[in-house]
């Protein structure tokens, strides 16, 4: 996707998905890199954190996860609205580059936008067909789904 990237993407990145409301078909949005994770992928040498590993005494201020949203659609120029920040997810991912922040994002529209985001090299795909991707990638996504299903 030809954006500029945002200045919290060192620290923080999104995965987006659309829910049916009817059927619960739940569909995550990979981008042309070939990775759910937005606005870019994970660096190679990225795991995922688990809540015991990290330091919660820390004194550490998080994005809110609407404010990413708000600038990731700015940047595609896409309407906020698009998009509603799913708040129970938080996920921490260890880097090179210092600790990522996760969250989720869930399309508002009725169905997937499909051909906007087909526009921009992007795809909708079950969670099935995401698999052989990035470890830590998948690990996040099994998180995302399993807190998506509740």
């Amino acid at each position: 996707m030809d954006k500029q990237e945002p200045n919290w993407v060192n620290s923080a990145r999104l995965i987006l998905y659309h829910s049916q409301s009817t059927s619960a078909r739940t569909l995550f949005l990979r981008h042309d890199s070939g990775s759910v994770i937005a606005p870019k992928p994970l660096p190679a040498l990225s795991t995922l954190i688990d809540d015991e590993e990290f330091d919660h005494g820390e004194s550490v201020v998080f994005l809110h996860p609407a404010t990413l949203i708000l600038d990731y659609c700015s940047g595609l120029g896409l309407q906020p609205s698009l998009l509603q920040a799913q708040g129970e997810f938080h996920e921490r991912v260890d880097a090179p580059g210092g600790v990522i922040n996760v969250y989720l994002a869930r399309f508002t529209c009725i169905d997937p936008p499909r051909q906007l985001f087909a526009d921009m090299g992007g795809k909708f795909c079950a969670i099935t067909e995401l698999r052989g991707g990035h470890p830590a990638e998948m690990a996040l996504l099994q998180r995302a789904y399993q807190t998506i299903m509740g």
